[in-house]
């Protein structure tokens, strides 16, 4: 039977939760993969054990989901394994918010603007690239902060409702130095009508990290950067209403709080 590892030690979590799947090194296992509300990624070979990593959406529907694992042995051999896991509903408070009329009533042009840009950003999240690039844990991408604010908070600008909040901001100065939260390549950087000036990271596996509503980016695309290195300064661009930095997380689509992904891929 399937040894199962999550963050939890249980196969349980809440809506926007990270989890860490790993899967012991059997004689002859030869490669693996996993199926998560309707995504597939491959698991990573990792020493003695393959790692993989999943997330629990923010607005996943609370209840039993299955997960499960395809395995291929160097004999020909497959496997179809299926575990439950049970998904808890999040507690998540409502924020009123008042921003610029622009960000909220748009123009034909910036909702334009806007369309094209999900389209893009829609685009990065669908793809899975196959091999790991993050190496050892995640980290916080500002200096000396260990804690966030307003994950999956439902938002209201200037009295309107909006999307839950997909990441977490963490409060920076303008000009504070931005740092990747681990190995990964950049596959988008640009100035975003929402998200101002905004820097992409592909961690490989359906892993990605985003950091928004800088002053300056200061990587390129296609550049592979190294956890800690400064990808650019904090600042205030984009739809916001002061300076802060707002670091989000995708696991194979799903939006989860970026804190749950610290203590996994430590191998």
């Amino acid at each position: 039977m399937i040894e199962t590892t999550l963050l939890l030690a249980a196969l349980a979590a809440s809506q926007g939760q990270a989890l860490e799947i790993v899967l012991p090194d059997e004689p002859g296992l030869a490669a693996a993969t996993i199926e998560w509300n309707g995504r597939t990624a491959a698991f990573a070979h990792a020493g003695s054990q393959w790692l993989a990593l999943v997330g629990v959406d923010l607005e996943a529907e609370p209840g039993t989901h299955d997960l499960k694992i395809n395995v291929r042995f160097a004999d020909a051999r497959t496997e179809v394994r299926t575990e439950e896991v049970e998904v808890a509903a999040g507690t998540f408070p409502t924020t009123q918010l008042e921003v610029e009329p622009r960000y909220v009533e748009l123009s034909v042009e910036d909702a334009a603007r806007a369309a094209r840009e999900d389209r893009t950003i829609a685009a990065i999240y669908a793809t899975t690239t196959p091999e790991r690039l993050w190496r050892g844990p995640f980290a916080v991408p500002l200096e000396g902060v260990d804690g966030g604010r307003n994950f999956g908070h439902r938002r209201v600008f200037n009295g309107e409702p909006r999307a839950p909040h997909s990441g977490t901001d963490l409060e920076a100065e303008t000009g504070t130095p931005v740092r990747a939260a681990n190995r990964g390549r950049v596959v988008l950087c640009q100035n975003l009508f929402f998200s101002g000036n905004a820097v992409f990271l592909d961690h490989g596996m359906g892993v990605y990290s985003v950091y928004l509503h800088l002053s300056r980016i200061q990587v390129n695309e296609g550049d592979v950067v190294e956890r800690g290195a400064v990808v650019g300064l904090a600042g205030a661009t984009g739809r916001v209403t002061g300076p802060h930095l707002h670091w989000g997380v995708r696991v194979l689509g799903a939006r989860v709080d970026p804190f749950t992904l610290l203590s996994l891929g430590s191998e």
